[in-house]
C-alpha cells in the first residue's frame, strides 16, 4: 500500500524560511566575492569625492548587470549579489503562489499574482515611461 504525505502549513513555513535564509546567504557570498574582486581591480586608485557624475555609472539596468556579471568585473558581481537579495522575497511570493495553487486556494493565488504584478511594474520603473 502506497502512502502519500500531505504537505502541512508547517512544512511550507519551513520551506519558505529555508528559501529566504539561503537567498540571503547566497547574496552575501556573491557580494563579498564581488567586493574582493573590485578591491583587487581598483584598490590602489585615488578617488575624488568632491565630484560625482552619474553618467560614469555603467551598471544602471538589470540587463547590463546580467551582461557584465559573466566578465567577473567586481562592480557587476556586487550588483548581481544585490539583485539576488532583491529577488529573494520575490521568490518567496512566487513560492506562495505555487503552494496556494497546489492547495487549490485560488483567491490567494490571484492575490499573489497581483502582488507579483505590482512588484514587477515597480521594478521596471512603473507606468512613468
Amino acid at each position: 500500500m502506497e502512502q502519500t504525505k500531505n504537505i502541512t502549513d508547517k512544512d511550507i513555513q519551513s520551506l519558505v524560511g529555508n528559501l529566504l535564509r539561503a537567498g540571503v546567504y547566497i547574496s552575501m557570498v556573491i557580494v563579498v566575492l564581488g567586493g574582493i574582486i573590485y578591491l583587487s581591480e581598483h584598490g590602489s586608485e585615488k578617488i575624488d569625492y568632491a565630484e560625482f557624475s552619474f553618467n560614469k555609472v555603467s551598471l544602471k539596468t538589470v540587463e547590463t548587470i546580467f551582461a557584465n556579471v559573466l566578465t567577473f568585473r567586481g562592480a557587476a558581481v556586487v550588483q548581481f549579489g544585490l539583485l539576488m537579495l532583491i529577488f529573494t522575497p520575490i521568490a518567496r511570493v512566487l513560492m506562495a503562489v505555487v503552494t496556494f495553487f497546489l492547495e487549490k486556494d485560488y483567491l490567494y493565488v490571484l492575490i499573489g499574482l497581483i502582488v507579483l504584478a505590482i512588484i514587477m511594474v515597480s521594478l521596471s520603473g512603473g507606468f512613468a515611461h
